[in-house]
C-alpha cells in the first residue's frame, strides 16, 4: 500500500477534505496505544451502564461468574484473531481472512455477516445515551417500562448517530487522538464508580439474600442475554484498522489481549460493587424483579439512593461519554469492513472512496443510513443487544477455523504472533462461540437465522440466475460446512428450553451436544477448505495488495 507521509503540522491532514478525491488508500498512523484504547473504548460503553442491573437480575450473585466466563470465552477468541491479525494486516481484516480459508464466496458472505454485526451498535449506543437522559428529560422514552422510544427519542437517536459520524470524516490520527482522550474517560469513571459505592455502602449479606431465586443455569444464560458478551465485542476494532497501523504484526496483537483483560477487570468490579451497593429490601421479591429508584439508569440511581448527588451527576454526563466513545469506533470500525467489502468485490466498490485524509467517507455515510434504520425495528437498548450479540459470536466463530485451516495449510507463513497451544485453544474457542449461540435462545436464533438463510438464498439465485456464472465458480464445495453449521445450531436451540425452546432436552445436555456437534463441524470445515495451493495464492494477492 502506498501511503503519503504525514504532515509535519502533528501529522494531521484536516484539509484534503474533498469527497471522492482521495487515493483510495488509509493511512499507517495508529501505534499501539492508539489501537489498545480504540478497542477499549468501543468495550466500555452502554454495556457499563446497563450490564450489572440485567445481569443481577438474571443470575443474583452469580453473575460475577458470569462477567469472567464471558471475558474468558472472549479471550480465547481473542487469542485466535491475535494471531490471525498479524497474517492479515489490513484494514477489515475479518473479511479478507474467510477468503483466504474458504474462497470468495465465504468471503462475501461474511463481509455482509460483519457489517450486520456492526452497523447496529452505534444505534444501540445512541439508545443507551437516551435511555439515561430519560431520568432527566422524560421525553425520550415511553412511560410504559418497556424502554421503547419515543418519536423524540428516535430523532435524538438519529442527531447523535449523525455526530458520531462527522466526528468519523477525521483523519486516522486524529479520530484516534480524539478516541484516547475519551478512554482515559472511560476507564477513570467506572473505577470511581466502583470506589465511591463500595465506600458509601457495603451490604455483604445480599450475597446470600433471596437464594432460591437464581440459579446455575442464569449463571449461563446471563451471559449473552444481559449483554455481558456484548460489552466485550469491541475488540475487534483493533483488528479493522490493522491496515493503518504503524507495526500491526506487534501491535495488534498488544491491543487485542491488553483490551479484553483491562475490559474484564473494571467490568468485574463493576458487577461485585453494584450488587454491594443494593440494600435487602431491593430484593424482597428477588433478585428477577429487582428494582429501585432510578433503576432506569441502574448506577447513577443507586448513587442518588446512597445520597451521592455529586456521582449521579459524573454518570449522567458519563452516559453520554462512554457510548458516545464506542459509537465512535463502532462506526471507524464498520466503515473499513464495508471498504474492505468493496476492496474483494463483495460490494460496490465505490465504497472503498477515501478523503485525501485517507478516510473511507462512503462508508461512514452508509454505517450512518443502516443505524438509523436499525432504529426502526429495534426501539429498544435491550432488544438491539439480543440481536447484535448473536450474530456477531456468530461471525467470531470463524476465527477459529480459519486459525486452523491455516495453521495445517500454510504452517510456514510469517506470524509475529503465534498461539502456544492452538490445536486445544482454537476448538475451544469454537465450541465456547456455540454455546454463547445456544444460550441466546430459540427465538432470537430463528430470527437470525432465518434472515442469514434468506440472504443467502438471494445471493446464490443472483450468482447463478441473473449473473449466468458457473457452479464450479461459487464454491459449493467450500461452504456446505457452514451451512450445516447454522443448521445444527437452530436445531439444537429448538431441542432447549431457553428462548422459547421445546425443552426437549436439557439445559446441560444441550450444551454437551453443542460441544459434539461443534467438533463434527471442525471437521468437516477442515475438510472443506480452499487447496493449500490455492490459500497460498489468495494470501500472497493480500500482501501484494496490501
Amino acid at each position: 500500500m502506498n501511503l503519503e507521509k504525514v504532515s509535519s503540522m502533528g501529522g494531521i491532514n484536516m484539509t484534503a477534505t474533498a469527497f471522492g478525491k482521495g487515493t483510495g488508500k488509509l493511512r499507517r498512523d495508529a501505534g499501539v496505544i492508539g489501537l489498545l484504547f480504540a478497542s477499549t473504548t468501543s468495550m466500555i460503553g452502554s454495556g457499563w451502564l446497563f450490564g450489572a442491573y440485567h445481569a443481577s437480575k438474571i443470575a443474583g450473585p452469580l453473575s460475577v461468574w458470569s462477567w469472567i466466563i464471558g471475558a474468558a470465552i472472549v479471550m480465547l477468541i481473542a487469542l485466535c484473531f491475535a494471531e490471525l491479525s498479524t497474517m492479515f494486516s489490513k484494514s477489515g481484516a475479518l473479511v479478507h481472512m474467510s477468503h483466504a480459508s474458504h474462497g470468495a464466496t465465504l468471503g462475501r458472505l461474511w463481509g455482509w455477516m460483519l457489517f450486520l454485526s456492526y452497523a447496529p451498535v452505534p444505534a444501540v449506543e445512541a439508545e443507551g445515551i437516551v435511555t439515561y437522559a430519560n431520568n432527566y428529560l422524560p421525553y425520550f422514552i415511553k412511560p410504559d417500562g418497556s424502554g421503547t422510544l419515543t418519536g423524540m427519542g428516535f430523532l435524538a437517536s438519529a442527531v447523535l448517530l449523525s455526530v458520531l459520524a462527522l466526528l468519523n470524516m477525521l483523519a486516522i490520527r486524529a479520530l484516534l487522538r480524539v478516541n484516547n482522550t475519551v478512554t482515559w474517560w472511560k476507564i477513570a469513571v467506572p473505577l470511581i464508580t466502583v470506589v465511591g459505592l463500595i465506600a458509601a455502602s457495603s451490604h455483604w449479606g445480599v450475597w446470600h439474600a433471596a437464594a432460591s431465586t437464581y440459579s446455575s443455569q442464569g449463571m449461563f444464560t446471563a451471559i449473552p442475554a444481559a449483554g455481558i458478551v456484548f460489552s466485550f465485542l469491541g475488540f475487534r476494532t483493533a483488528i479493522d484498522l490493522g491496515g493503518e497501523s504503524s507495526n500491526p504484526g506487534r501491535n495488534i496483537p498488544l491491543a487485542v489481549i491488553g483490551s479484553v483483560l483491562l475490559a474484564a477487570l473494571i467490568y468485574v468490579l463493576l458487577q461485585v460493587a453494584f450488587i454491594m451497593a443494593l440494600s435487602p429490601a431491593d430484593l424482597k421479591d428477588g433478585w428477577s424483579k429487582l428494582n429501585f429508584v432510578g433503576s432506569a439508569g441502574p448506577f447513577a440511581g443507586l448513587a442518588a439512593t446512597l445520597g451521592m448527588g455529586w456521582l449521579a451527576t459524573l454518570l449522567y454526563i458519563d452516559a453520554y461519554v462512554s457510548p458516545g466513545g464506542t459509537g465512535l469506533m463502532y462506526i471507524t470500525g464498520g466503515s473499513r469492513i464495508l471498504y474492505a467489502v468493496g476492496e474483494t468485490d463483495s460490494g460496490p466498490q465505490s465504497l472503498t472512496k477515501t478523503t485525501g485524509s485517507g478516510v473511507p467517507w462512503l462508508a461512514v455515510i452508509v454505517m450512518w443510513a443502516v443505524g438509523v434504520f436499525f432504529l426502526l425495528p429495534f426501539p429498544a437498548w435491550q432488544l438491539l443487544v439480543g440481536y447484535i450479540t448473536s450474530i456477531t459470536v456468530l461471525t467470531y466463530g470463524l476465527g477459529p477455523i480459519v486459525l486452523m485451516v491455516l495453521r495445517r495449510s500454510q504452517p510456514d507463513a510469517p506470524r509475529t504472533f503465534k498461539l502456544a497451544g492452538a490445536g486445544l485453544l482454537a476448538p475451544l474457542a469454537f465450541i465456547a462461540s456455540n454455546l454463547v449461540i445456544y444460550w441466546t435462545g430459540f427465538y432470537t436464533n430463528s430470527v437470525l437465522f432465518l434472515i442469514l438463510g434468506a440472504g443467502f438464498v438471494i445471493y446464490a439465485l443472483v450468482f447463478h440466475i441473473v449473473q449466468k456464472k458457473p457452479a464450479a465458480e461459487f464454491g459449493w464445495n467450500h461452504i456446505t460446512w457452514l451451512l450445516a453449521w447454522f443448521g445444527g445450531m437452530w436445531v439444537l436451540s429448538a431441542l432447549g428450553a431457553t428462548g422459547h425452546g421445546f425443552a426437549l432436552v436439557g439445559f446441560w445436555t444441550g450444551m454437551i451436544l453443542v460441544a459434539i456437534w461443534s467438533l463434527v463441524v471442525i471437521w468437516f470445515a477442515l475438510n472443506s477448505s480452499l487447496p493449500a495451493e490455492e490459500t497460498g495464492e489468495v494470501m500472497e494477492r493480500m500482501q501484494l495488495g496490501n
